[in-house]
């Protein structure tokens, strides 16, 4: 039996791997998170509250756990509130990380991390895993730093890097497609950048490299994305086809416009031919996805 740590268990993805691992029987499963309770509290999903933050509980339950893999989900992923709250969004994103790897030396596991296309300006998307990163938020600067620090660091580790990630959650901050249904239930007209380009990702497509990854021994650097490569305009408005949602409240406008603290990568997107080979992935199409969005949202609820 496989221990396997999850970081970051009350998250969009992370809640798709606790799911996804801890009903396995070859798996024994630590669910952690900086909150006190877990939104699968119902569930027999064994849980404890960890804040990756604190050198000495990272390394206190890493010591008594002994996991030989560690996933790590946890991430403050908010462009904007990073861009301006930068000392906290170092503390999680990059010594977080940082205090992983330490603990992670000691017992000797496999960390496996969740990076983004933020690591590059955007410029001449889509990249393979060849190309050089060149963060333009201060977001993607500590998403490189972590990455930085994994591959240095000596220990065994897959980094996975998407974009661009949707899909339904208990309680989740509002990815982009949650973020479009929301406002169109309530008849509200959103604006949606018709020069911002990249590959949406379905939750369920990454958790499920996520757990190839280590599964199949696999290390190293791989891009993980949807097929199709749109902007944020097209993707709302597949978004509001899905959903019979009233697409017309859906402006298409320039970035520019939107005024946004941080800068983003606007030709962006991911070459996943790596990732396909060697992890087997095959995600869903934008339209396959939405729709089993929308079936958890039947089955759950409106968020």
């Amino acid at each position: 039996m496989t221990r396997v740590l999850i970081c970051g268990s009350n998250g969009l993805l992370g809640q798709r791997l606790a799911l996804l691992l801890c009903s396995q029987t070859q798996y024994e499963v630590l669910n952690t998170s900086n909150h006190r309770s877990f939104v699968f509290d119902r569930r027999l999903f064994d849980y404890t509250q960890l804040d990756i933050r604190s050198k000495s509980d990272t390394k206190s339950l890493i010591s008594s756990f002994q996991p030989e893999v560690i996933l790590n989900a946890a991430a403050l992923s908010d462009v904007d509130w990073c861009e301006v709250h930068r000392e906290e969004a170092w503390k999680a994103n990059v010594v977080g990380v940082e205090n992983l790897i330490e603990a992670a030396k000691k017992v000797r596991a496999t960390l496996v991390h969740v990076s983004s296309d933020y690591v590059f300006d955007g410029r001449s998307g889509p990249y393979n895993e060849e190309d050089k990163p060149s963060p333009i938020s201060y977001y993607g600067k500590t998403k490189l730093a972590s990455e930085n620090a994994i591959r240095v660091s000596g220990i065994p580790y897959a980094i996975l890097r998407s974009m661009v990630l949707f899909g339904y959650g208990i309680d989740v901050r509002a990815n982009f497609a949650l973020w479009v249904v929301q406002n169109l239930r309530e008849g509200k007209a959103i604006r949606c950048a018709t020069d911002m380009i990249g590959n949406p990702t379905y939750v369920g497509d990454l958790s499920f490299a996520l757990t190839r990854a280590f599964e199949l021994g696999r290390t190293g650097l791989y891009h993980v994305c949807g097929p199709e490569r749109l902007s944020r305009f097209e993707f709302a408005q597949r978004v509001a086809a899905a959903f019979d949602l009233n697409a017309t409240l859906i402006q298409p406008v320039q970035s520019q416009t939107l005024a946004l603290p941080a800068p983003r990568p606007l030709s962006s997107g991911f070459i996943t031919l790596k990732s396909e080979t060697e992890l087997h992935c095959k995600p869903l199409s934008v339209d396959q996805a939405l729709a089993m969005m929308k079936r958890e949202f039947e089955t759950h609820g409106s968020n």
